[in-house]
């Protein structure tokens, strides 16, 4: 085999070996800037709790979470929006900058939203990178009118016995005097500290309310001192009130002129007309459900469709069929040099 016979052996052997290699591994000719993993943020479960609470609004605090894998991921803003689960409103809407998140890891982002203080609500969260929605979840709340406003917490309340027939009621009587037209009851409320720390400073107002007409017959007040955790106080206040009428003994405690416990139980003078249950409403507690994510958006289904990933022929890579074209040519060059 002569020398020119040979360089065109190993020329044609250079370029069947670049266009293998082009073809089975396309990246290792492209530049590798056009092959980076593109970013994924998923969206955790929320945690919702109760924030500041006022008389008429109340702020609802979300600890958002997302996991963050793949590459850089930009400009990422978190929204939240609350609707009235009763209107179908929109309440409120609140966005946070997250900014570029990098590296493999989970991000917080706590979000406050206020929100009328009544019914309930579902609260929508997105998560956008560049302007593009890339995740969305949902969860709701109930029962926001039953959070205590601030201004009005105090961890002694009415013990209540339970809504048997024989449950002992909240607020209890005994009649002290009696004569024709006027009856005297010596009333005994319970109140029980359920905090950790000693508590007081509040003001016992018990009033006798006839059960026809829903008129006041009597009104008085005690002063209700500190109350130990855990412990129960028995206050008693003293009330005359016209005999032979039903009534209803209404207990509401103050704090610096706001209500903050109310209690009803009945007083039966004549037993020939029973005292009909006092209506009351049932209150719901403020309860969070469950976290809903939506069905993947476009984008999370084209990522996750299987099928080899195209690099761009354009830039400063090279694809296979620039790759295959420069190393004929640089074959051809050699053989014709040494012909």
């Amino acid at each position: 085999m002569n020398r020119e016979t040979a360089l065109g052996a190993l020329a044609l052997a250079l370029v069947v070996g670049a266009a293998l290699l082009a073809a089975l591994a396309p990246g290792a000719l492209a530049d590798t800037s056009e092959n980076v993993r593109p970013s994924v943020l998923s969206l955790q479960e929320p945690r919702v709790a109760a924030g500041t609470v006022g008389g008429e609004t109340a702020e609802l605090t979300l600890d958002v979470r997302m996991d963050h894998r793949g590459g850089p991921a930009r400009n990422v803003t978190v929204e939240v929006q609350a609707i009235d689960t009763d209107t179908g409103l929109v309440a409120t809407t609140v966005r946070k900058q997250l900014g570029t998140i990098e590296g493999n890891r989970e991000i917080r982002a706590r979000m406050n939203v206020s929100v009328e203080r009544s019914g309930g609500y579902r609260l929508f969260v997105r998560v956008y990178e560049n302007g593009e929605r890339v995740e969305t979840g949902a969860t709701s709340v109930r029962g926001v009118d039953s959070l205590t406003p601030d201004y009005a917490r105090t961890s002694i309340e009415f013990q209540r016995f339970g809504t048997g027939e024989g449950s002992p009621p909240v607020i209890s009587y005994a009649i002290e005097d009696a004569t024709d037209e006027r009856v005297t009851l010596r009333t005994q409320s319970y109140l029980t500290n359920r905090g950790d720390e000693s508590a007081g400073g509040l003001e016992l107002v018990v009033m006798a309310r006839q059960v026809e007409s829903n008129v006041i017959a009597d009104r008085q007040h005690v002063e209700v001192g500190e109350i130990g955790p855990g412990r129960t106080a028995s206050p008693t206040v003293t009330l005359s009130v016209p005999s032979d009428h039903n009534y209803y003994l209404d207990g509401v405690l103050f704090r610096d002129d706001v209500i903050v416990g109310t209690a009803t139980s009945p007083a039966t003078l004549d037993p020939s007309r029973p005292v009909p249950k006092n209506r009351t409403t049932e209150e719901v507690d403020f309860d969070a459900g469950d976290f809903e994510r939506t069905p993947e958006t476009e984008r999370d289904i084209e990522e996750d469709t299987p099928g080899p990933r195209q690099t761009s022929d354009s830039g400063p890579g090279f694809g296979v069929a620039v790759a295959v074209t420069a190393l004929l040519a640089i074959g051809l060059a050699a053989t014709r040099r040494h012909s």
